[in-house]
C-alpha cells in the first residue's frame, strides 16, 4: 500500500502542472494543491495499514442446505402445517409449494436454561474483547457470508433460504434481507465504538470541580423474540448489535421459519469461531408459545426485543415483568402513505408505492397499509395503481423467476382478510382488482392471496383500522391536507408514515402533524436502510432498535461523576451539616445558602449566599 501511494505521489508530480490543474499563472497553487493531495492520501492509506490490519476479515465458510439446490425436489405435503398431529415436532415446509423442508424439534424449558448457560459463561471474556475485535467479527460476517456469497451466481445461499422459508421473491430478500442486513453491519462497523464510548456531559456553578460522564457497558446475556416475515434481517439483526455491545445473546426464531433461522446461526457463529472467539455467544432457540415465557422471564435475561404482534405482545411483557426485564417491542402498523397534489411525478410516486404495499406479499410491519390521496390527483393515482396490480404475477421464485408477488407464510388469515373485504365492499368501497385467496394452477399446495385494489375505503371501515399484513392496496381520498392529516391518525398504530409532493410548507406541515415513530419524505421506508432509531409509538409499541439509540438500548447506561482535580480539591462536607448535626438552625441557613449560591440570579445574591454559609459554617 505504501509502494501505491508512492507511485501515486510519483505520477503526481511527473505530470505536467497544466495537466492536473486549469491555472498555469499560478504555479504555487498548483505546488500547494499537489502537496494537499499527496499528504491527504498518505494519510488516508497510512490510517487504512495501521488500523484495518488488526481487523482484516477472515475467510469462512457455512454448509448450504441441500434444499438450496435447483435440484432438489422436497415432498409435497398434502396438508401443509407446521404442526403434527400426535407431535411436538415443527414441521417446516415452504409456503410457496408446500414441499417439505425438514423437521426441528422444539425447545425445552432445560434446553433454554442450557443455552442461557452456555451464552452467559462465553460472555465473561467476550466482554474484555477490544472494539477492533468486535469490528473484526462484523466485518467478517459482512465479508463472508453477504457480500461474497451474494454476488456468486449460485449460492445467493442467504436468499434463496429465506425464500424457501418464508415464500417470498429473490428481489425482496434482496431489500428486506440482504440490503438492510449489510448496512446495519456497515453501520455499526462504522460508527458503533463513536456510539458506545464515555461521552462528557456538562456540570454546573456547585460541581465545576467535577468530571461527568456516561458509559454504556455489557448487559451480560441479552434476548430478541423475532418475527418469521424477515427471517434473516430480523435474527441476523439484534445479533449484530448485541455482540458489538459485548453481550451474548438468545434468539427466538418463529416456528414458521424453524428451519431457516437454524441456517442463519451457523452464519453469526462461524464468523465468531472463525475469529478465534467462542460461538456459543449467539445462541438460537426455537419453540412453541407456551414454552417462550420461560425466556422471557428468565432472570438472567437483561433485555428482551419483541417483534410481532400486539396480542403475543401482553403475554411477553407480562411474562418479563415477573424479572423486572426491559423490553423493545415492534408490534406492526396500519402505516399512511399521503400523496399531495402537487406531487410531481406520479409514475415515480406509484412505483415506490407498489414497492410499499406489495413487497413480501404485504407481509412488512413498515409496509404501506393505507394511500391517502388529495381529491386532485386521487383518480389518476386509482387508474394507474389499476394498471399495475392487474399484471401482477403470483408464484414461486425459485421455480419460475419471472413473479412480482411471492406466497403468504400460511392460510391462515385468508378468511379474516377476505372478510374485511366483503364488508368494506358493503360499506360502500370499491373492489377494482383481487379480493380473495388465490389457487395457484401450478403450486395448488402454496399459501397465496390475490393482490388486491379496494378504493374510495372510508376511515369506519374495519379494513382502515386494522393491520392486514397482506398484498391489500387500499386508496382514501382526502378533501384537504388537515382532513389527510386526520385520516392518517385515525387508527390506534403509529409505526411509520410517508407523504409525497412539492411545497416544502405542505411536507414539514405532515412531517409534524402525523403520529409516528419514522417517516419518509417523497420515500418509503428510507430511515431504516440509513439506521436511524426504528420503532413507534401507541399501539405499534416502545423502545427503538437501530441507529445511535437503539445499540444504546442493550447497554447498561452508567453515569460516572469524578473529581476533575482530585490532588487539589473535593467534597467537603461543612462542619453545620454534618451527622450528627449540632444546631439545626445553622444547619438550615447553610442549606439556603448552597441553594442561593448554585442557582442565584444575580451576582449580589450569590455572595450573600456565600456568606451565609461561610458564617454559619
Amino acid at each position: 500500500m505504501e509502494r501505491l501511494a508512492g507511485r501515486f505521489v510519483v505520477d503526481l508530480f511527473d505530470r505536467p502542472y497544466g495537466d492536473l490543474f486549469p491555472s498555469k499563472s499560478v504555479p504555487w497553487l498548483a505546488i500547494l494543491s499537489s502537496f494537499i493531495v499527496m499528504t491527504v492520501v498518505y494519510i488516508i492509506l497510512t490510517y487504512t495499514v495501521l488500523i484495518d490490519e488488526d481487523e482484516l476479515p477472515v475467510n469462512y465458510t457455512v454448509p448450504i442446505p441441500e434444499q438450496c439446490s435447483p435440484a432438489w425436489d422436497g415432498e409435497v405435503l398434502h396438508e401443509p402445517n407446521i404442526k403434527v398431529p400426535g407431535s411436538s415436532t415443527i414441521q417446516c415446509y415452504c409456503p410457496a409449494n408446500g414441499r417439505l423442508l425438514g423437521k426441528v424439534n422444539p425447545a425445552t424449558s432445560d434446553g433454554i436454561d442450557r443455552a442461557i448457560v452456555k451464552a452467559k459463561d462465553a460472555q465473561v471474556e467476550w466482554a474484555q474483547t477490544t472494539w477492533a475485535q468486535r469490528r473484526r467479527v462484523l466485518k467478517t460476517m459482512l465479508r463472508s457470508a453477504i457480500i461474497l456469497r451474494f454476488e456468486q451466481i449460485t449460492p445467493d445461499a442467504i436468499a434463496t433460504v429465506a425464500c424457501l422459508d418464508s415464500g417470498k421473491t429473490k428481489v425482496d430478500a434482496s431489500f428486506g434481507e440482504i440490503l438492510v442486513t449489510a448496512e446495519k453491519l456497515k453501520w455499526t462497523i462504522q460508527h458503533g465504538e463513536k456510539v458506545l464510548r464515555p461521552e462528557k456531559r456538562p456540570s454546573n456553578f456547585l460541581m465545576m470541580y467535577k468530571h461527568n460522564e456516561v458509559r454504556w457497558e455489557p448487559l451480560g446475556v441479552v434476548a430478541a423474540c423475532v418475527s418469521w416475515n424477515y427471517p434473516f434481517h430480523n435474527l441476523i439483526g439484534p445479533i449484530i448489535s448485541t455482540l458489538f455491545t459485548g453481550s451474548a445473546i438468545i434468539v427466538k426464531a418463529s416456528e414458521r421459519t424453524a428451519w431457516s433461522s437454524q441456517y442463519f446461526t451457523s452464519i453469526a457463529r462461524a464468523s465468531l469461531a472463525a475469529c478465534g472467539h467462542s460461538p456459543h455467544l449467539v445462541q438460537s432457540i426455537v419453540c412453541w408459545p407456551q414454552t417462550a415465557n420461560h425466556l422471557t422471564s428468565h432472570p438472567d435475561i437483561s433485555h428482551v426485543t419483541f417483534i410481532g404482534s400486539r396480542s403475543v405482545a401482553h403475554s411477553v411483557c407480562a411474562s418479563a415483568a415477573k424479572s423486572l426485564t426491559p423490553v423493545c417491542v415492534e408490534l406492526g402498523g396500519k402505516d399512511p402513505a399521503i400523496i399531495l397534489d402537487d406531487v410531481r411525478n406520479l409514475s415515480k410516486v406509484a412505483s415506490i408505492l407498489m414497492r410499499g404495499v406489495f413487497q413480501s406479499a404485504g407481509q412488512n410491519c413498515i409496509g404501506i397499509e393505507r394511500i391517502i390521496a388529495l381529491k386532485t390527483v386521487y383518480p389518476q393515482l386509482v387508474a394507474l395503481l389499476e394498471t399495475r396490480i392487474q399484471t401482477l404475477r403470483l408464484g414461486s421464485t425459485l421455480e419460475d423467476p419471472e413473479v412480482d408477488v411471492g406466497a403468504m407464510i400460511s392460510a391462515d388469515s385468508f378468511p379474516r382478510l377476505e372478510a374485511l373485504i366483503t364488508e368494506a365492499v358493503s360499506q360502500g368501497a370499491r373492489l377494482l382488482v383481487g379480493g380473495k385467496r388465490y389457487l395457484h394452477p401450478t403450486y395448488p399446495k402454496g399459501h397465496y392471496f390475490s393482490p388486491t385494489l379496494l378504493v374510495d375505503v372510508l376511515p369506519s371501515m374495519r379494513i382502515a383500522q386494522e393491520e392486514c399484513f397482506g398484498p391489500i392496496c387500499l386508496l382514501m381520498c382526502a378533501d384537504s391536507l388537515s382532513s389527510a392529516i386526520t385520516l392518517a391518525n385515525s387508527t390506534t398504530y403509529a409505526l411509520g408514515a410517508s407523504v409525497f409532493g412539492s411545497s416544502t410548507k405542505d411536507l414539514n406541515t405532515v412531517v409534524a402533524n402525523v403520529k409516528a415513530g419514522m417517516v419518509s419524505v417523497n420515500d418509503f421506508a428510507v430511515y431504516y436502510a440509513v439506521q436511524l432509531p426504528f420503532g413507534g409509538v401507541g399501539g405499534s409499541g416502545y423502545g427503538r432498535f437501530a441507529g445511535e439509540e437503539g445499540l444504546r438500548a442493550i447497554c447498561n447506561t452508567k453515569s460516572v461523576c469524578r473529581d476533575r482535580f482530585p490532588a487539589w480539591i473535593s467534597t467537603a462536607i461543612p462542619s453545620a451539616v454534618d451527622y450528627p448535626i449540632k444546631n439545626a438552625g445553622r444547619a438550615w441557613e447553610v442549606c439556603k445558602g448552597v441553594v442561593g449560591l448554585g442557582y442565584g440570579e444575580r451576582t449580589s445574591e450569590r455572595m450573600s449566599a456565600l456568606w451565609n454559609i461561610v458564617s454559619n459554617s
